[in-house]
């Protein structure tokens, strides 16, 4: 059974892969060829196994192995594929993308709000828009009307969260305006597009408050929905009870499994200490809270003989214990995590129920043959091999051993189990992997599970506010730890994305180690992590350089990478008060390729779209030097220089020549100067091509350069399209002057200023200049390498977009491929 859930598992993993989806005729074949086998194999298995001899037995029995897991792994494709073709059918037609539409619908689960806007998930009941087509599910937003796209990052927003208008099981009658699920695409990014399919989201788009909003029902009185309205209640409670405490959101979080609330620097410190998993309902929390309902049910029914009769108190025990789980789960918003943990305690009940006896092994492979029946794109999720890998790596290193041990030898051995076990999995998602967590976890596990979340319960279900009070200062005083903890040198592993196939040797080797003391030669488990840590992604040779134009929608963030020197060029916008493209993209773009340290970063001038990111990037980048037009006022590091960019700057780094070519001193001083056009512009020149860096510059600026600077240095392969492709840059004049072979224009998807314009893709388009566009094509990706001696060209430039690379079917960018 566990080698054809494998194979079952395996299926659905594939099918998240692939670019296109199998039609349905062939889903139908490939699901009768299936069954036939599966039927044709159950019917005859006793009658092979008594015809045939004992050698030729062996043969049939392997290839009739073979030939079930190759079956029931078509089932596994033809399960997800259904379901894909199924949600896909539910999409937004491009022709009402951005169209004002009357919807009603019922507010779907609790809305997250903070300084900027109201956010939730709206299940469409009727669309009152004649011959409109809208998806069932969408998420939409209520922006705060003084929200503006343009504030400088560091003018923070120090007003309260604005007044929440939806509440979770109301119905509306609402306008809105939508577009495709559509998130930036970049190497070692989010995809939002595979979030938004899991969770079954077909469309994001604003509520139109000028055009009228009608509540038409306070609550609509259908499970799900008071559920979320319970949840919701739940959290306005945890809100009004801790008001202004640092960490309410976490409290919310342990509660209600919402950690919307949860801060940045709180997650940062989470993470690199090693402890998220605690901070929200997690399987230990839904186990606990079952098991103290098993056994109050137990202690109470035991004593009353007239039950007893009717049916055992243990039986009754465990079916209070299913229940409590099954209720607390959904409050929790059923998330892998919980829905693992529910699945193995209801199968545990089941064979407690029915007197059979089931190892680890199979309870755990009828949970995850549950959960990705439910939820096929549960195996996108890290949570998912997290949360399965974590009770199996557990079951590995303790059970079968000849004696029970200690329960402090056991607890040592479960935390070195799971550190161990899960390193391999952590570097391959996140590219890191907290050092000191064994130490925290030590630490935070008792405290949050048997003194925090308990009293967090009680004070929330039972509406005791005091009780929460005392589990927030506890709260209060392990976060100092985590946060002294996370202070401390060496606290966090943090590495290159290291190659897929590194995975399978790490984890044998991770298997290895955990083996029972006494097997000889365990040391050399450690030997198959070496291509997982040290196989690093190469760098350009000497005089030649590697290009990324990052996709950070509306705005600008390029990585100009030589043999040892990196440098990003603008440091793309900032969403909100906890969350910017810097920490979001950029960083873990230079991560995943193996920066250690940035030696440069230009912010080309003071607007949000190119500014914003670089706070987060200097906090979590070392920064040898930064150059900007005016006077950043960023965090304040000391071993980052500060430098004004201007016209004569010149740098070289490994054969590759920086040239500042534009603002003048003048330029960046006078007040009649637009902040656009004090944009700092660079050329990049290797000895395989060259780049043309423009910032937001606008025709005043181009003509400038083409009256003051030698035509010569404008010229460039390939260039950044000035402005994003605004009307007001671009000029024809500055465009042949340039006589760019590649242009890369920055936009965001279906952007409200219309960028790129049309009028000037087809500018480019006429001068033969091939023009990418990072809201189609994502991240942009070029390579300036020099040709081996002898060879007729003396360069190459190779170009890749990331949407060709990274080819899923749920991406729009993947149908839309020039």
């Amino acid at each position: 059974m566990i080698k054809l859930v494998a194979a079952f598992i395996l299926g659905i993993w594939c099918v998240q892969r692939m670019p296109i989806l199998p039609s349905i005729e062939l889903l139908v074949i490939a699901t009768l060829f299936s069954t036939g086998v599966l039927i044709f194999y159950a019917n005859n298995q006793s009658k092979i196994s008594t015809k045939r001899k004992v050698d030729s037995n062996d043969l049939t029995r392997f290839f009739r192995k073979i030939m079930m897991g190759i079956s029931v792994f078509i089932l596994g494709v033809v399960w997800a594929s259904s379901f894909a073709l199924w949600r896909l059918s539910d999409a937004l037609p491009v022709e009402w993308e951005r169209e004002e539409v009357v919807v009603v619908g019922v507010v779907a689960d609790v809305p997250e709000v903070n300084q900027a806007r109201e956010r939730f998930r709206f299940n469409v009941e009727k669309v009152i828009t004649p011959e409109a087509i809208i998806p069932s599910h969408i998420g939409l937003n209520l922006y705060k009307n003084t929200y503006s796209y343009q504030r400088k990052p560091y003018e923070e927003d120090q007003g309260l969260a604005i007044e929440q208008q939806f509440n979770a099981g109301e119905r509306w009658q609402i306008s809105v305006k939508l577009k495709r699920p559509h998130g930036t695409l970049n190497p070692h990014g989010f995809d939002f597009g595979a979030w938004a399919m899991s969770e079954n989201l077909r469309a994001t788009g604003s509520v139109r408050i000028k055009s009228g909003v009608q509540k038409l029902d306070d609550l609509v009185w259908q499970p799900k929905y008071l559920i979320a309205r319970f949840r919701a209640t739940i959290k306005v409670q945890i809100k009004n009870a801790l008001a202004s405490k640092p960490y309410a959101g976490v409290i919310q979080a342990l509660v209600i499994g919402d950690d919307s609330a949860i801060g940045a620097q709180t997650w940062q410190v989470l993470l690199r200490t090693g402890v998220p998993h605690l901070m929200s309902i997690s399987g230990l929390h839904i186990t606990m809270l079952s098991g103290l309902a098993f056994g109050l049910m137990y202690a109470i029914w035991r004593r009353m003989p007239t039950l007893v009769v009717r049916l055992p108190a243990r039986k009754a025990a465990t079916l209070a214990g299913v229940i409590i789980a099954c209720l607390y789960a959904f409050i929790a918003g059923f998330s892998v995590p919980t829905q693992r943990t529910f699945y193995m305690l209801m199968v545990f009940g089941a064979a407690l129920w029915s007197g059979r006896q089931l190892s680890i092994a199979q309870v755990l492979a009828i949970a995850l043959l549950v959960v990705v029946l439910i939820d096929p794109w549960a195996v996108n999720a890290p949570g998912f091999w997290l949360s399965f890998g974590a009770v199996a790596l557990i079951s590995f290193a303790l059970n079968g051993r000849v004696s029970e041990p200690h329960w402090l030898v056991s607890a040592v051995k479960t935390q070195w189990a799971v550190t161990i076990g899960m390193l391999p999995m952590l570097l391959m998602m996140f590219n890191q992997a907290s050092i000191i967590s064994p130490v925290a976890n030590a630490i935070a596990i008792p405290v949050v599970s048997f003194i925090v979340t308990p009293l967090a319960l009680f004070g929330s279900f039972l509406s005791i506010d005091f009780i929460l009070n005392p589990s927030h200062i506890i709260l209060d005083w392990l976060m100092r730890v985590l946060v002294w903890l996370d202070a401390l040198p060496l606290s966090m592993w943090q590495q290159h994305a290291p190659p897929t196939w590194t995975l399978l040797p790490a984890l044998l080797g991770a298997l290895i180690l955990l083996l029972p003391r006494g097997i000889p030669l365990k040391v050399f488990g450690l030997a198959a992590f070496t291509p997982m840590l040290f196989i690093i992604p190469a760098r350009p040779a000497l005089g030649d350089m590697k290009v990324t134009v990052l996709d950070v929608g509306q705005g600008l963030s390029v990585h100009v990478q030589t043999a040892k020197h990196d440098l990003i060029y603008d440091a793309g916008p900032k969403y909100n008060r906890e969350a910017d493209s810097g920490m979001r993209i950029i960083v873990p773009h230079l991560q995943g390729e193996g920066v250690k340290q940035l030696d440069g970063l230009v912010i080309s001038h003071d607007d949000n779209d190119h500014s914003g990111g670089a706070a987060s990037i200097m906090r979590m980048m070392p920064t040898t030097w930064l150059m900007s037009s005016f006077d950043y006022m960023g965090p304040s590091t000391q071993s980052t220089e500060r430098l004004i960019c201007t016209a004569g700057k010149q740098w070289v780094w490994d054969e590759v020549t920086f040239d500042v070519i534009y603002p003048t001193l003048t330029h960046v001083r006078s007040e009649k100067v637009k902040d656009n056009n004090k944009s700092c512009v660079i050329k990049v020149t290797s000895a395989a091509g060259s780049l043309l860096l423009t910032g937001d510059i606008q025709k005043p600026a181009e003509r400038y350069l083409l009256e003051n600077v030698e035509l010569g240095i404008l010229d460039s392969d390939v260039m950044t399209v000035p402005h994003h492709g605004s009307k007001t840059s671009s000029s024809i004049a500055f465009l042949n002057a340039v006589s760019p072979k590649i242009s890369i224009a920055t936009a965001g998807y279906l952007n409200r200023f219309g960028h790129p314009k049309p009028t000037i893709v087809e500018r480019y388009q006429a001068l033969e200049s091939q023009i990418y566009q990072s809201a189609v094509h994502g991240a942009v990706i070029i390579d300036f390498k020099q040709q081996s001696l002898g060879s007729p060209n003396a360069k190459e430039i190779t170009l890749n977009t990331w949407a060709s690379i990274y080819q899923r079917y749920w991406l729009d960018s993947v149908k839309s491929q020039p």
